[in-house]
């Protein structure tokens, strides 16, 4: 609590020593002729040296501006920027005190006597109620860059090592293209593959569902939104890249992504081609889709000290994207991707599980092959019924195949050495998955501002069937249990079909408060099908059905919410309050050895959640949210039958569960100066459980489990962080860093062998990260972080464990001389205590070298993976029950070459001498 304190005081003493360095400049901008105030003014200033944008802000309705700003000794420029009007240009020795600049005046821009337009300057930046704005034309980057280097340019934009892009701040999760997705639900696949030049404005909004995005309600997400502009002098023609590469080892990668654009039809094609562990689509200008290359930072969720992937995948992957507006009143979006990956791996794994007295220690290793195949359809129709009514219908289709196959066997001891129990096996699973799903959105605005009614239908229906063929051997060394031999096939089919309608009101009570209210109506049902026959070796068939191995398993679950919501919106703070009740009819169904369970519940269940944002300014906010929640256990949690499908581990279900009931905490601050790039962030989040369902197992004398489940009051999981940055620039210098702390905290209990346990567990992960920037030419990128991770134990043989990661890594890129591209991303990986058996530390490093012909429109690569050929997959998970070391299958040093080949024609440009004045 003393180090809380501290960092509190720390941050007020942070932030007094910053207050300290601000003045305030305000006034109010009016229509010379009228004498009318002007509402969304653009107020900005900038150096007189560049026109670097100092700060900006917008008039309110009386005309009035108020900017706090920071102190600044050099000559600058005062401009306001209004639509229709003449910009205002006011020259000043430097900003050093607060000021008021009583009235200023706008003079309109038409000459009404000559008939001459006078044109005015168009701003950098743009602020539409909600939406900044930011005009693509005033800030320059080299003419063969892509959207990621043109926002890096732009005030208050970020983009990190990882390729996780913030602006003022707040990260950025949505990418549309002229207000429409491209390809993906994020669109970042647009930052690296469409260029800079073709971009008019890029706007940034907070991210809004489809539903408040329709009825115009404020966002309630805490994260950005994006949107491309297209100039629509260069809206029509095409442009793409298409790449090609082999080298050692039999490795490939091969790509390709062309876009069509035609006024507001635009269709965008890609296919990729590889078998290095790119499974996605990416086109880094430097290493292609070099897995492991830039912008990864090579580290999972599990502590792992390598790459995420397990195994070697080849990949091949195609879509098609289209968007156009089909009318004035009708606007289509549609996507189709076909996907198959097939990845090979040998895994070894060392796991030790705790008991309340001695632990039981277990080696496995695995030999998998796992082919999958998709089909996925997206598409979306929005139609403007009339000015107040708009409807959205967006359904999907994903059709699923597997093909997999393993090979395992594992040992287990006890701590003394003595041996519980051995077991084989071999299996092959095939499975289809064919999902449905649609979502209709309608909303009716009317003539009062701020009412309006919707309407939102969503559908999943879900069909899976499988086959698998299993042959596995359990030996038990201890108790007398008889060996467990099976040479099965089991079928499982799986449907599941569930439907929601969510009918909402908004009514506004005053300017600044409204009132919501309306129902949610559930249906949901889930059908398990299970059938296991053993092999006849009379019939030579699978045939007789083994009843301990097939369940038929129904779950339906009814459910009414009426929901009641208030939103009070004021100019620095808004309030949002959300309450509902849940009444539902739980029914859940077995046939398990000819023997029918019945399981039927009814709940009264209440959720809310309340949030509050003040915003200090424009880019310093408060945000505060209290989330209070309940779920339902599962069927297979709730229902009395017993699932031996493990021959280590029985499980049964446990009828007398109670629903989960959690309560989450959350508070988050920023402040950011975008004019220095730098400011500072903190967040705390804390998530309570009150009966929440966790495992309890007993184990035998061979080491095998019997498990079922319980109800476990008074766990938690704690959560805070910070990140502050800064950013220099002198010249063509440009001078990045920055500081970032994870830390988290958990308290967990259960039951192993009847007796509780407890594990509270620690985790603190610090970063270092620094960039340079010399203009064009070079760009370094060291950074440093630390995982550390501790957990204590109560009423284990164990009283604590721990475990370090250390992680270096410089990323490095020159372009010169000209044509030239030289990058390098070396990195270095120590795991402190995974076992023995395991390398503990391993260094990374990739290389590319690229020059580029024809005007840089082809490029010619040498790249090599894993140059000293040390690549390692070891990690290590530690759990409030155990312990597991895993080491899996990577790509080890391999050697590639490649040309790339960009290709581009806009219907716009115009020729000059016979030739074009400037293509891709």
């Amino acid at each position: 609590m003393i180090k809380l304190y501290s960092f509190v005081l720390l941050l007020l003493c942070c932030y007094t020593a910053n207050a300290q360095n601000d003045i305030v400049v305000k006034g109010t901008v009016i229509d010379i002729n009228t004498q009318l105030p002007l509402e969304l003014a653009t107020v900005y200033f900038t150096t007189v040296r560049d026109s670097t944008v100092i700060e900006y802000t917008t008039t309110d309705k009386n005309g009035f501006f108020s900017l706090n700003i920071k102190k600044y000794d050099k000559p600058v420029f005062l401009k306001v920027n209004y639509i229709g009007y003449q910009t205002y240009l006011e020259e000043h020795k430097g900003l050093t005190e607060s000021k008021d600049f009583g009235k200023i005046y706008l003079l309109e821009s038409v000459n009404a006597l000559n008939n001459v337009v006078v044109k005015s300057e168009a701003p950098p930046i743009t602020i539409k109620k909600d939406t900044l704005e930011f005009n693509a034309n005033s800030f320059k980057v080299r003419p063969d860059s892509n959207v990621e280097t043109l926002l890096k340019q732009l005030p208050g934009f970020d983009v990190n090592n990882d390729g996780k892009v913030t602006v003022n701040g707040r990260e950025v999760t949505q990418f549309l293209v002229n207000g429409k997705t491209f390809f993906d639900k994020d669109g970042a696949i647009a930052l690296k593959n469409l260029p800079a030049e073709i971009i008019k404005k890029v706007q940034v909004s907070d991210f809004k569902t489809k539903k408040e995005e329709l009825s115009k309600q404020e966002s309630t997400s805490d994260y950005s939104s994006i949107n491309l502009t297209i100039d629509e002098k260069k809206n029509k023609g095409y442009f793409g890249k298409i790449l090609g590469g082999y080298g050692s080892d039999e490795r490939y990668e091969s790509s390709l992504m062309m876009n069509f654009f035609n006024n507001k039809q635009k269709i965008s094609v890609l296919a990729s081609s590889n078998n290095i562990n790119s499974t996605g689509f990416s086109m880094d200008d430097v290493f292609d889709n070099m897995g492991g290359g830039r912008n990864s930072n090579g580290r999972n969720a599990n502590n792992s000290s390598a790459s995420t992937s397990k195994g070697i995948t080849q990949s091949n992957l195609a879509g098609i994207n289209y968007s156009d507006d089909w009318s004035e009143e009708l606007a289509a979006m549609g996507s189709y991707n076909f996907s198959n990956s097939n990845t090979t791996n040998n895994s070894k794994a060392n796991q030790i599980s705790f008991l309340p007295k001695g632990n039981i220690l277990t080696a496995s290793d695995a030999t998998t092959r796992n082919e999958n195949t998709g089909n996925k359809a997206n598409f979306e129709l929005e139609y403007k019924i009339s000015p107040t009514m708009r409807l959205v219908v967006a359904p999907k289709l994903n059709l699923t195949q597997s093909d997999n196959s393993s090979n395992s066997t594992s040992f287990s001891e006890d701590e003394n050495g003595q041996a519980l129990n051995q077991s084989s096996s071999e299996s092959n699973s095939k499975n289809e998955n064919t999902n449905f799903s649609n979502g209709i959105n309608f909303n009716k605005t009317f003539e009062k501002e701020a009412r309006n009614f919707s309407v939102v239908f969503n559908n999943n229906n879900t069909r899976s069937d499988g086959n698998v063929l299993n042959r596995s051997e359990t030996i038990f060394y201890q108790g007398g249990k008889p060996n467990d031999e099976r040479n099965q096939n089991s079928k499982n089919n799986v449907t599941t079909d569930s439907y929601t309608v969510d009918l909402e009101y908004t009514e506004p009570i005053t300017d600044s408060l409204r009132i919501r209210f309306g129902s949610d109506f559930d249906w949901e049902k889930t059908v398990n099908d299970k059938n296991t026959f053993n092999y006849n070796a009379s019939t030579d068939s699978y045939s007789d059905l083994d009843l301990s191995l097939t369940n038929y398993i129904s779950s339906r679950q009814n459910s009414i919410s009426p929901k009641f919501g208030i939103t009070w919106q004021k100019r620095k703070f808004t309030l949002n309050l959300n309450s509902q009740t849940s009444i539902i009819d739980y029914d859940n169904h077995s046939l398990y050895v000819n023997k029918a369970t019945d399981l039927n519940k009814k709940y009264v269940l209440p959720f809310g959640n309340l949030q509050l944002r003040y915003k200090f300014s424009r880019s310093k906010n408060l945000t505060f949210r209290y989330d209070y929640s309940n779920a339902l256990p599962t069927a297979t949690q709730l229902l009395p039958v017993i699932d031996l499908s493990n021959p280590l581990n029985s499980i049964i279900g446990n009828p007398n569960l109670n629903p989960i009931e959690k309560n989450s905490v959350s508070i988050n601050f920023r402040n950011f100066d975008f004019r220095t790039r730098s400011g500072y962030s903190v967040f705390a989040k804390t998530d309570y459980y009150n009966n929440d369902v966790v495992t309890t197992s007993i184990y035998d004398d061979s080491g095998k489990r019997n498990t079922t489940y319980a109800n476990i009051s008074g766990t938690y999981t704690t959560s805070v962080g910070a990140n502050w940055n800064q950013s220099v620039k002198k010249d063509a210098s440009v001078l990045r860093y920055g500081l970032a702390l994870n830390s988290s905290y958990s308290f967990d209990k259960g039951f192993t062998n009847a007796v509780m346990y407890e594990a509270r567990s620690i985790g603190v992960t610090p970063k270092v990260y620094l960039s340079y920037e010399y203009g064009d030419v070079l760009t370094i990128a060291p950074s440093y972080d630390l995982s550390y991770n501790e957990t204590k134990y109560k009423n284990y043989s164990r009283e604590a464990t721990s475990n370090v990661i250390h992680k270096i890594n410089l990323q490095t890129t020159t372009y010169w001389p000209a044509n030239l591209i030289f990058g390098n991303d070396f990195g270095y990986t120590y795991n402190s205590n995974i076992s023995d058996d395991f390398k503990k530390d391993f260094f990374l490093w990739n290389t590319s070298l690229s020059y580029g012909f024809f005007d840089k429109k082809m490029y010619l690569k040498v790249k090599v993976y894993d140059v000293l050929n040390q690549n390692q997959s070891a990690t290590r998970t530690i759990s409030a029950t155990s312990i597991r070391d895993e080491e899996n299958t990577v790509l080890k040093r391999y050697l590639m070459f490649s040309v790339a080949y960009k290709i581009g024609n806009f219907a716009a440009k115009e020729k000059r001498g016979g030739r074009r004045e400037r293509e891709m």
